[in-house]
């Protein structure tokens, strides 16, 4: 699941911004919300998010496109919000962390199969990449929804975990594939992922 077309695309039309135009009115969905704001037309989708909209889940990291930390999903693609203008995503619809489960009838909200498998898998240590890693495995499901320990593996490939060594992270992958397959799914004893591991396949 590679963000660069869309990066690239997004940067161009960055460039045709109207020439002495410092500020511009940015409206869009975000999380299901319909969302509007002035900003300065070089304040990236990361700030804006942040700051403007007060959603922090949103993390930067590297502030190069590097890490993922700071990936949201833009019209259902995982994107870098760091390389983004907010001016260029006018129009469309934005998913954070935040907005990743399901509101309940009561007000709460119910985790999405995927930050429930990272619960079950204890697959975060300081949660400073969680975010990024749980919108890019959203959209890595939602084009394969059954992948191999090898496919969740290259899923995650594009963002950056300094705590975990990765198998808790690939082994929530699985999880969450299994749940949104079978929400009663059980927990199992081991690790998905033991065999393969042991294998070398991991």
């Amino acid at each position: 699941m590679g963000s660069n077309g869309m990066t690239t695309s997004l940067g161009q039309a960055a460039q045709q911004a109207v020439p002495g135009e410092t500020r511009r009115v940015v409206e869009l969905t975000v999380n299901g919300v319909h969302r509007s704001a002035e900003v300065d037309v070089r304040r990236t989708l990361a700030d804006f998010l942040r700051h403007d909209l007060a959603l922090t889940g949103t993390h930067v990291g590297c502030e190069h496109g590097v890490c993922g930390a700071c990936t949201v999903l833009l019209d259902g693609l995982p994107v870098r919000s760091c390389l983004l203008f907010a001016a260029t995503v006018s129009g469309h619809a934005i998913t954070t962390i935040e907005g990743l489960g399901e509101l309940q009838p009561d007000g709460t909200t119910k985790v999405s199969p995927v930050q429930r498998a990272f619960r079950d898998c204890h697959a975060l240590q300081c949660g400073f990449c969680t975010p990024g890693m749980l919108t890019t495995i959203t959209a890595g499901l939602a084009e394969n929804p059954h992948p191999t320990p090898q496919q969740a593996v290259d899923m995650i490939s594009g963002n950056l975990c300094r705590c975990t060594g990765y198998q808790n992270i690939v082994e929530a992958v699985l999880r969450a594939a299994e749940l949104m397959e079978n929400p009663d799914a059980p927990l199992p004893d081991e690790g998905f992922t033991a065999d393969e591991h042991a294998k070398g396949d991991v």
